[in-house]
């Protein structure tokens, strides 16, 4: 059985036109329809000050420093069902709207900037514009890579940005199964410079253990799309297989790679993740020390948890839930994990992604206006302390 969807509820996010964004990306309206999701998007220039020149995977940025910033703040508020964040070179954020195929820029202190919208998402129950990732040479490069879903597959589209104007976006990963739930949808990139791609089985559970197929796996691609070199099964994408739904994926300094992972109706999971391994799904949900299947780290009822994005910072992977309503800390140990702490539990009520932010804090995304109880700021953006979790 699959978990019973509810229907949202939702609110609108308020726009403003303030001035002072590093990297703006106004995606204005033109540039021609696309009827069948082809990838276009409306029409973005970006205006690049001196402040971009670092790298978004340097660990220098021109953004607030730890010192400077309080220790708990709202980024943002009154977002419409925000799914992904990502962090530019300069301190600011990008913010997708799932079900309005926008894209926001937010900046601690100022109102959010709408970019713009991407021509093509086609929203459908968990679908629609989904996981955005920065590329690690940004200050080069000016490229931003969205995964959304379109009217026949869900894709990742790169948007590439230069000399102050945008090109057409470029469709670099088509063909990843759609349905109104388990679509995945989060990107990363790696320590090896190579982005990740998490897809869900859409409701199709035979595609989980179909190494031919891109449903229920975790995907590794180059900037162009094309299989990394030494991707476990030659000339494929396919990473990891056997899984049900991930939708969080984050990485130690010392290499490892986990992921959260959606269960059924039993057990959530937090998965290490290793090239080439099986993950159960859907033969197994949770340890079942089965040859052949790798059983996770860590599992959870899904009542406490139902996770989506994953941080690793301070020793420890965050974890966010959804129907749990909290903040799960994972400890990180040289050769395995400590035992969890549940954090926030009711506080901010459901929780969607949580990334490592370059003013030392963890900034996360509220889940309230999507199958949630929304409060009088809802949807948010929250900047916490870690030292003061």
């Amino acid at each position: 059985m699959q978990r019973a969807p509810f229907r949202p509820r939702r609110t609108l996010v308020r726009a403003a036109t303030t001035g002072g964004v590093a990297a703006v990306l106004a995606l204005g309206a033109c540039s021609g329809e696309d009827p069948d999701g082809t990838g276009t998007v409306s029409a973005p220039v970006v205006s690049t000050s001196p402040s971009d020149t670092t790298s978004a995977g340097s660990s220098t940025t021109t953004g607030p420093s730890p010192t400077s910033s309080p220790a708990t703040a709202t980024i943002a508020k009154d977002l419409d069902v925000p799914w992904g964040l990502a962090f530019l070179p300069d301190g600011s954020a990008l913010v997708t709207l799932r079900d309005k195929g926008q894209l926001l820029q937010v900046r601690s202190g100022q109102q959010p900037t709408v970019l713009g919208a991407v021509r093509g998402v086609q929203p459908d129950g968990e679908g629609g514009l989904l996981g955005v990732a920065v590329s690690p040479d940004f200050a080069t490069d000016h490229s931003i890579f969205v995964y959304y879903t379109a009217a026949s597959d869900n894709r990742v589209v790169r948007l590439t940005f230069a000399d102050g104007t945008a090109t057409e976006p470029t469709v670099v990963l088509r063909g990843i199964p759609k349905a109104g739930n388990h679509n995945g949808g989060r990107l990363a990139f790696g320590p090896d410079g190579f982005l990740y791609v998490t897809t869900g089985d859409a409701g199709d559970t035979d595609r989980s253990q179909d190494k031919g197929a891109l449903g229920g796996k975790i995907l590794r691609v180059t900037r162009e799309g094309r299989a990394a070199p030494g991707n476990p099964f030659g000339d494929s994408p396919v990473w990891s297989y056997g899984h049900r739904n991930v939708q969080g994926i984050a990485w130690a300094p010392d290499g490892r790679m986990f992921a959260s992972e959606f269960g059924q109706n039993q057990w959530d999971e937090l998965n290490l993740i290793r090239p080439g391994r099986n993950y159960g799904w859907p033969v197994v949900e949770g340890k079942a020390g089965r040859s052949g299947f790798t059983d996770p780290l860590v599992q959870w009822p899904t009542s406490d948890a139902s996770p989506s994005g994953i941080a690793v910072a301070n020793d420890a992977v965050w974890m966010t839930a959804l129907r749990g309503e909290s903040l799960w800390r994972i400890p990180l140990t040289s050769n395995g994990i400590g035992e969890p702490d549940r954090l926030l539990q009711g506080k901010y009520g459901r929780l969607r992604d949580a990334v490592a932010a370059p003013d030392g804090r963890l900034w996360v995304l509220t889940s309230n206006t999507f199958r949630g109880t929304p409060g009088p700021d809802d949807d948010r953006v929250v900047a916490l302390s870690l030292d003061d979790l």
